[in-house]
C-alpha cells in the first residue's frame, strides 16, 4: 500500500504513513532539533512526532543524579501514589506519570533526563524553524491505569488539532454521543513509536496523511487534554487517599464548590458512632464567617444528644479526607462554638469547626514514615 490508498469505503479517506527519520546521532545541548531534519522530505501537512529525550538534551534538561529520588523530588508537584520505590507523580506541567518523567535510560551513567521545561513551547520553536506548514508533537512514554505496558503520549504540541469533540452529535445508529472526545494528538503519538521504538536509536517520525489535522496557528498545544483536578476522580492513589490530607490554613479566594462539600459531609455520616450520626452545619454567612474564624467556608460538627467525642472525631476525620479528595483544604480547630450564634436546636451540641478552603500554595511532600517509629509491641 502507497500513499494515498484507500482500503473500503468511498469517504475519500487516505491512508495513514508513519515513516522513522533514520541517521539522527547523538544530541547534544545546545543543538537545533530543526537542523536534524536538513536534508529529510519533509512535506506540508506532515506532522513530526519527536522524542521528549532529544529535545530535552538538546536544552541542557541533563541533570548529575547519583541520587534520582532528589531529580524526582525536584519535578514532582504533587505525589500521586508510591509503592515501594516506584512513585506516582503529578509534574509542575501537569502531567500524572512515573517518576515525574526524570529518566535515566538513554543518557549518560550517572546523569538523568527532565522533561522540557514547557514542551508546547518546543514544539511551537521546532515549528517555526522548520519554516513549513506541519504539525510537531513532542512525545514521552506513559503507563497506563489498569493497562499493563507503556504507550507514548503527546507532551507537547504545535499546529495539530489536539483534541476532536463529538459530543452532541450521533453515530451510526442515531445514538447521541454524550462524552466522547479522542486525544488526537495521543493517539498520533502513540502510532509514531511503533517505528521509533525504545532501542531502535529513531527519535523522529513523520506521520502523513492527517494534513486536515495541521493548523495555521500554532494551537493550544496539549494543555486541553490535562484533565482538572475537580474532574478527576481518581486524584490520589488508594494508598495515599489518608495520606493526601494537610491542615490548610492559608486558602485562595476561589469560592467553595458546595456539592464538594455537601459529598464531603456524605463520607463523614459513614463514621463508626454510638447513637445518633454527628449533624453538620454550613456556615456560608460571611458575617457568622467574621465572628468565628476568616475562611471561605466553615463546616461545624454537632453532637446531637449525649454522648463523649470520640465519634465525633471519626467523623471529622472522614470529613477532612473527603475534602482534600475533593481538591480542597481544611484544618479543624476544637474550639468552642456558641451555640446560639447558628441558632441550633437544642440537642445539638458543636464540637469545633473546619476552615475549608481552596489553598493558596500547594502541600509539600509529606516525607514517608515509618510506623515502627510509633509502634511499641508487648
Amino acid at each position: 500500500m502507497v500513499e494515498g490508498d484507500v482500503l473500503g469505503g468511498a469517504d475519500g479517506r487516505k491512508a495513514v504513513v508513519v515513516v522513522p527519520v533514520l541517521g539522527i546521532g547523538e544530541v547534544a545541548p545546545g543543538d537545533n532539533v530543526a537542523a536534524l531534519l536538513d536534508g529529510v522530505d519533509v512535506r506540508d501537512g506532515d506532522i513530526l512526532v519527536i522524542t521528549s529525550k532529544i529535545v530535552s538534551k538538546a536544552e541542557g534538561r541533563i541533570r548529575l543524579a547519583p541520587d534520582r529520588t532528589a531529580a524526582i523530588m525536584e519535578e514532582t508537584e504533587r505525589v500521586v501514589a508510591r509503592r515501594g520505590d516506584t512513585v506516582i507523580s503529578q509534574t509542575h506541567h501537569g502531567f500524572v506519570m512515573a517518576a515525574a518523567g526524570v529518566d535515566a535510560s538513554n543518557t549518560e551513567p550517572g546523569t538523568v533526563l527532565l522533561l522540557p521545561e514547557d514542551s508546547d513551547a518546543s514544539a511551537r520553536r521546532i515549528r517555526a524553524k522548520l519554516g513549513k506548514h506541519v504539525g510537531v508533537i513532542i512525545s514521552d512514554t506513559f503507563g497506563r491505569p489498569w493497562r499493563h505496558g507503556l504507550t507514548d503520549l503527546a507532551i507537547g504540541a504545535a499546529g495539530v488539532v489536539p483534541l476532536e469533540d463529538y459530543r452532541g452529535g450521533h453515530d451510526t445508529h442515531g445514538n447521541p454521543l454524550n462524552a466522547t472526545v479522542t486525544a488526537l494528538v495521543d493517539e498520533i503519538a502513540a502510532a509514531a513509536e511503533l517505528v521509533k521504538g525504545k532501542l531502535t536509536g529513531v527519535p523522529i517520525a513523520i506521520v502523513r496523511g492527517l494534513a486536515h489535522l495541521v493548523t495555521a496557528d500554532d494551537g493550544p498545544g496539549v494543555r486541553p487534554l490535562i484533565r482538572p483536578a475537580d474532574e478527576d476522580l481518581f486524584r490520589y492513589g488508594s494508598r495515599d487517599v489518608v495520606a493526601a490530607r494537610r491542615t490548610v490554613t492559608d486558602f485562595s479566594d476561589e469560592s467553595v464548590d458546595l456539592s464538594a462539600v455537601r459529598r464531603a459531609v456524605a463520607a463523614a455520616v459513614t463514621a463508626p458512632h454510638d447513637g445518633e450520626p454527628v449533624r453538620y452545619v454550613l456556615v456560608e454567612s460571611a458575617e457568622l464567617r467574621r465572628k468565628l474564624h476568616d475562611a471561605p467556608l466553615l463546616v461545624v460538627p454537632c453532637r446531637v444528644g449525649p454522648g463523649g467525642e470520640a465519634p465525633a472525631g471519626a467523623a471529622v476525620e472522614n470529613l477532612l479526607i473527603q475534602l482534600a479528595m475533593e481538591g480542597l483544604g481544611s484544618a479543624w480547630y476544637r474550639r468552642p462554638v456558641p451555640a446560639d450564634l447558628l441558632d441550633l436546636p437544642e440537642s445539638w451540641t458543636p464540637v469545633g469547626y473546619v476552615a475549608v478552603g481552596h489553598p493558596a500554595a500547594p502541600a509539600p511532600d509529606r516525607p514517608p514514615i515509618d510506623p515502627d517509629d510509633f509502634i511499641v509491641v508487648r
